[in-house]
């Protein structure tokens, strides 16, 4: 082998002067391919300088040539020159043998990075890429096709990395049939890829090459979910150039819905902070036009939660920040109604804490809802799946309702509900009449047939309350007011209206018998008042 390698000779001369005693063997270090690879090299020496060079044996047997030295000074004819005459055609290769030569590369990819093999295969694949293109997307003329470095350079110049000419939808779908085929090679061939067309990282302005990533990026997760092969970090790289690209084109190429989409791939890659709050904050400033389906993104952890919650707030908080006093009330209704929703999908889940529904809730103005039907709705549906939380976390739940936007249908509903406390039902009846407030109620009494009636009296006092007790007597009520003829009469009307709201709460309290024992033991005759309830 000696006779074709000028490295083996050296090696050879160099370990009979370090020792007299010969050693069985020599040790070479790095060698492209391992195993295969010298084997490859050996039946071309022991062949007399003779071996089928083929598409699929040429990248490793040319990588081989260069380690060892197998120059035309070791040898006539040897290796090396075999090896680049063949690569000499590779710009009239078909498209697939330039593909497999490619992939062929990679497990020795230094090697032939090192040697410019890689260099010379990109070039090529690039101007099959152009030549078979839209001609205002990838147009480059046929006398391209070199081996020159210069290469993917004019193709830059000539289209392919030129965003003006590629940010049309026509363009990147014209350019999707290479798409598939290009999905076969490595994350580190792929960056090399962009890389000779200056379109890595921050250098990457263009449509056609994001769609690229983005399809490429998609077709490694659905791939890892049947093989569970690759690795996340080796991705990083090509999914900060993919966000880069999608944020630079923004709602332009993209829709609220496609932003999300490519939130969902890139997101299992490891994509940097700073990548994903820019993309975080494209899609915000579009919030409004998206669907509950949008926001219902995985949450990707085993005890954080089915969705990811706390993106819903950023990107709730980054709509109000973005937009700030100028949103139209149209648009927060629209943000306002798709949070409701969410909601109400987000309910059943059991890992989601109290303080992450809270979070959701509150992330928006009250004016942004007309009503909060919806959210007294979502938070019926986490109690029903959540049966173990206290009464102080149900209280706290319902701090999120804006009880005098409550329509009377709900406000019935949340009064008869037992999973809603005594208290809050008492505070959401009584907001349906804010003019109430004026007055002092204390006594509403309840027979032991159901009958129902009140008494007020009214003092020079700012809040009033409310209070339910048995009574065993009949017609012990009476009103007293210091007002005048007029007063007198808005105060009788007031108390009636009061009174049809407890003739409401009738069938609460039989529900809530239990409970309401506790609060009201005490006798008419005690004259004792009792705790407040609201």
């Amino acid at each position: 082998m000696s006779k074709y390698s000028t490295k083996l000779r050296k090696i050879i001369k160099q370990e009979k002067r370090r020792t007299q005693i010969r050693n069985p063997g020599i040790r070479v270090d790095d060698f492209p391919g391992g195993a295969d690879g010298f084997e490859l090299v050996s039946r071309f020496c022991y062949n007399s300088g003779d071996i089928p060079i083929t598409v699929s044996n040429v990248s490793l047997l040319h990588c081989c040539a260069v380690f060892l030295g197998m120059t035309e000074k070791a040898s006539p004819v040897n290796l090396l020159h075999q090896t680049e005459v063949f690569l000499d055609g590779i710009f009239h290769w078909p498209w697939k043998d330039i593909l497999t030569c490619l992939k062929n590369c990679e497990p020795f990819f230094p090697s032939a990075e090192s040697c410019g093999l890689v260099e010379k295969l990109l070039c090529s694949l690039l101007t099959k890429i152009a030549q078979n293109s839209d001609a205002n997307s990838f147009s480059v003329s046929s006398s391209s096709s070199s081996s020159s470095p210069e290469t993917a350079r004019t193709l830059c110049s000539q289209g392919v990395c030129n965003n003006g000419s590629m940010s049309s939808r026509k363009a990147a779908s014209a350019a999707a049939w290479w798409f598939q085929d290009l999905t076969i090679l490595s994350p580190k061939t792929i960056e090399h890829f962009l890389r000779s067309l200056g379109a890595y990282g921050a250098e990457n302005n263009n449509l056609v090459l994001t769609r690229f990533l983005l399809h490429y990026l998609k077709t490694a997760l659905q791939n890892n979910n049947d093989k569970n092969l690759y690795i996340p970090t080796e991705y990083t790289g090509l999914a900060d150039t993919a966000v880069h690209g999608v944020v630079q084109m923004g709602n332009t190429a993209f829709s609220c819905r496609g932003l999300f989409w490519v939130l969902r791939i890139v997101s299992g890659f490891g994509l940097s902070r700073d990548k994903r709050g820019a993309l975080e904050r494209l899609i915000g400033e579009m919030l409004d036009q998206a669907t509950l389906d949008d926001l219902l993104v995985s949450g990707g952890s085993s005890n954080g939660g089915a969705y990811d919650v706390n993106l819903v707030v950023r990107l709730i908080r980054l709509f109000a920040h973005y937009y700030g006093d100028d949103v139209s009330l149209h648009r927060m209704k629209r943000v306002g109604e798709l949070v409701d929703m969410y909601l109400g999908e987000i309910g059943p889940d059991p890992n989601l804490k109290i303080s992450k529904f809270l979070g959701v809730a509150e992330s928006l103005p009250d004016f942004a809802r007309d009503s909060f039907n919806h959210v007294y709705r979502a938070i019926d549906i986490y109690l029903e799946s959540h049966p173990s939380v206290s009464l102080e976390g149900r209280s706290k739940l319902c701090r999120c309702l804006n009880y005098k936007k409550l329509s009377l249908e709900a406000c019935k509903d949340l009064a008869m509900n037992p999973r809603i406390p005594p208290r809050i039902a008492v505070q959401a009846l009584a907001s349906q009449h804010p003019s109430a407030a004026t007055l002092k109620t204390e006594e509403f009494a309840s027979d032991n047939d159901g009958s129902i009636t009140g008494s007020t009296s009214c003092n020079k006092i700012d809040d009033y309350q409310l209070v339910l007790y048995k009574n065993n007597e009949s017609d012990d009520c009476r009103s007293k007011s210091e007002e005048g003829g007029e007063e007198e009469e808005e105060m009788k009307s007031n108390l009636e209206r009061m009174q049809w709201r407890v003739v409401e709460l009738e069938k609460v309290c039989r529900e809530m018998k239990g409970q309401m024992a506790r609060m009201v033991k005490l006798s008419p005759q005690q004259n004792r008042h009792l705790p407040r309830m609201c």
